[in-house]
């Protein structure tokens, strides 16, 4: 072999050792560019995924997320939002308004001795009741969701029927579970159905309880409980006739069973009624007319369709 030869074979090798090499660091550099570029991917991911998460833990949830829902009203309201609850005969001449929290002892209280007086007014026609119900001990020292959650469920009993509706109250109001007025016993939906299932138009009724657990009228009680402070009034029970604020007499503070009780607390809720409406048909009283005020421009109570010019604050 020339020596010719041999130095082209030993050059010709070096080139295709150089060339390999050449491909092998290109291979390497292209392997590590596709490393980088998924760890890039990788971190770009992870940081996308805890910006989403941070993003969700920061959106408002509960009463706070109630107040940008889209308002929702049950059936059997009117005005603004659905705000105006009123129950009874639609020709009953007047409308008594009637001022309530339920978290409220004393409206309990009144509603334990008097309240089947109260419903028994309605039923025979004696007049409507509009009733406003606030959420204000929520935000006392007390504390709690008690009074904006059962104002919801009741919203949702209402959107089922009136009847249920001043059931439900009732038994919210009850002895037997109207809890003490520091305890947000109400802020939990299962105490809620728990009494529902004591009212017959509630019990085992699906669109009610689905309402209750999903707060379908949780804004609707945010919107009810906004008007707190509407014709002055900041305390509870109240009842008012037009712009007049009535006054029911105290029971006198003296010894007596709970069945004493509620017999003087009911005639003195019927004297505050005659006194402003006049006697009840059959009660065999001499009719005075219409008793008490009607109020500076004459109206009687709130009429379905009309604007209350006090609703708003």
């Amino acid at each position: 072999m020339s020596n010719r030869n041999t130095q082209a074979n030993k050059a010709a090798a070096r080139e295709r050792i150089r060339a390999e090499r050449e491909r092998q660091q290109k291979k390497e550099r292209l392997r590590r560019q596709i490393v980088v570029a998924g760890a890039v991917v990788g971190v770009l991911a992870v940081a996308g995924g805890i910006g989403f998460m941070v993003l969700k833990a920061n959106e408002p949830t509960g009463w706070e997320a109630a107040k940008d829902a889209k308002p929702v009203a049950p059936a059997h309201t009117q005005g603004k939002n659905g705000t105006e609850i009123l129950i009874g005969d639609k020709n009953a001449k007047e409308t008594l308004e009637v001022f309530e929290d339920i978290r409220c002892p004393a409206c309990a209280s009144f509603e334990q001795s008097t309240g089947e007086a109260l419903a028994k007014d309605i039923k025979d026609g004696r007049y409507r009741v509009r009733f406003s119900l606030y959420t204000f001990i929520d935000d006392t020292p007390a504390g709690g969701e008690g009074s904006k959650n059962a104002l919801s469920a009741l919203g949702a009993a209402l959107n089922i029927s009136p009847e249920a509706f001043l059931k439900y109250k009732a038994a919210l109001y009850s002895a037997k579970y109207h809890p003490e007025e520091q305890v947000d016993t109400y802020g939990k939906d299962a105490e809620l159905l728990k009494v529902a299932a004591t009212v017959p138009e509630l019990k085992g009724n699906k669109a009610f309880e689905t309402a209750v657990t999903k707060g379908t009228y949780d804004r609707w009680a945010l919107d009810m409980g906004a008007l707190f402070g509407r014709k002055g009034v900041r305390g509870t029970p109240t009842f008012m006739h037009d712009d007049k604020k009535l006054t029911i007499p105290q029971v006198p503070q003296q010894q007596m069973t709970q069945a004493q009780y509620n017999q003087l607390a009911q005639a003195n809720f019927r004297k505050m009624i005659d006194k402003e409406f006049g006697p009840a048909k059959g009660s065999g009283k001499p009719d005075p007319g219409k008793g008490g005020s009607a109020g500076e421009k004459g109206q009687n109570g709130i009429r379905e369709g009309e604007k209350d010019p006090t609703a708003s604050r």
